[in-house]
This record gives structure tokens, sequence and C-alpha cells, in this order.
């Protein structure tokens, strides 16, 4: 996962793991799974006995690992939980609240990119979820070959699997048909 300054072009690249990759995904491209995941669970619970988050913080680092906290407030006032930043921003992402860090960990772990590499994300952003890249085959055919009935039987059987990469795809092709 690499997370850019609102207003820079310092990058901070952290590692995180698949499942983790895929609950963020999910939520970034709004799709609704079958069954609530943990981050839902924590959102539901959290909103069940009154409290809200205000913000994520990835809040240090050492020896090359990252730490977060997720600052909430509730009816006793404001507190903070220790997580995991790839757990933390999966959370923050379902509540839509900012995600920081500070300065020092910025300078020690942050990437600046150049403006080639500006350029090279800027393209694939373009291409992320248009269409325009090469559609994986099923069944020997293209998405944009599909007839719209079995693409939606398709989708349906990539969110029963938890094939959410496979269902952002049909989505996709779904939604640029409409």
């Amino acid at each position: 996962m690499v997370l850019g300054e609102a207003e820079g072009n310092r990058r901070l690249p952290i590692i995180i793991g698949m499942f983790e990759a895929q609950a963020i995904a999910i939520e970034i491209e709004k799709i609704v799974p079958n069954r609530p995941m943990t981050h839902d669970l924590f959102k539901s619970f959290a909103y069940s006995i009154g409290f809200d988050l205000k913000e994520i913080v990835i809040s240090d680092l050492k020896e090359g690992v990252f730490f977060a906290k997720i600052l909430c407030s509730g009816e006793k006032g404001e507190f903070t939980i220790d997580a995991r930043p790839s757990d933390a921003i999966a959370i923050g992402l379902r509540f839509s609240v900012p995600i920081y860090t500070n300065e020092s960990i910025l300078t020690e772990a942050g990437i600046v990119l150049t403006d080639d590499a500006e350029d090279e994300i800027a393209k694939l952003r373009k291409t992320e979820g248009t269409g325009t890249e090469e559609a994986p085959k099923t069944e020997g055919e293209k998405l944009d070959q599909i007839a719209f009935d079995k693409l939606e039987k398709m989708l349906q059987e990539a969110l029963d699997k938890e094939d959410y990469e496979k269902a952002a795809k049909i989505r996709d092709e779904m939604n640029k048909r409409n």
C-alpha cells in the first residue's frame, strides 16, 4: 500500500497482507460482500455502543514496522486504539475519516517520486476501472463480449467465492454499459 501526501510528492509505502489489501480494495471499490467483513463488523459494533472515529494516525515506525492509532470519540470523551496500519486504514475508510502521519515518519520512510514516476502513476490511475486494460478472459471470452445477464451471474459467483478482484472487474464492465 502506498499513501501519498495531500499536498506534496512524498509517498509512504507500507507492506500489508493480502487479506488486509483485499479489505481496503473492497471498500475503495464499494463492493458489498455477502457477509460483513471484520472491518465492517468493527464499524457496526462502534456505532451500536455509541462511539465514532475521528481520524487514523500512522503514529510510529520502529525497526521498519509501522504502528497506527485509531482516534475515537464517544460519551466518555476521546480515546485511542492501537492497531496495525492496514487494519486502521481499512476501518478508517469505512468511517470516511482522514489518515495522517507525522513529519518524522515521512522523513524516515517516505519516498519522493520523480516526474517520470508521477506520470506512470497517472497513466495507471487513468486506466484503472475504465475497462481500457485488457479484461481477464472468462470461458474464452473477454468481459466486453459477454452478455449483461451472464455478467450478472458471474458477478454473483465471484462474490460468493469472495473473489473481489474479479467481482470489481465485472462490476466495472457492467457500469461501463449503463
